[in-house]
């Protein structure tokens, strides 16, 4: 949760807890259907702006973090 602002500003919230209520304000107004558009908008845009190089590094990572996961579940 986010920490009171208990500065000389007592009034004002922190940048933290703008974000978290213009968020929450967001997931009341929206519905799923709004995540699915703005996410594929997203995924558009990073598609345009970026070449295969970039997926096969970030799907690397992404394998690797799996591994390294399931590594340390097996271990317990």
């Amino acid at each position: 949760m986010a920490k009171k602002n208990n500065n000389k500003n007592n009034n004002k919230m922190s940048l933290e807890e703008a974000g978290q209520k213009g968020g929450n304000t967001t997931a009341r107004n929206h519905d799923q259907e709004f995540y699915e558009e703005i996410g594929q908008k997203g995924g558009k845009t990073t598609s345009r702006n970026h070449d295969q190089e970039f997926y096969e590094e970030i799907g690397q990572k992404g394998g690797n973090e799996r591994a390294r996961q399931n590594n340390n579940n097996n271990s317990k």
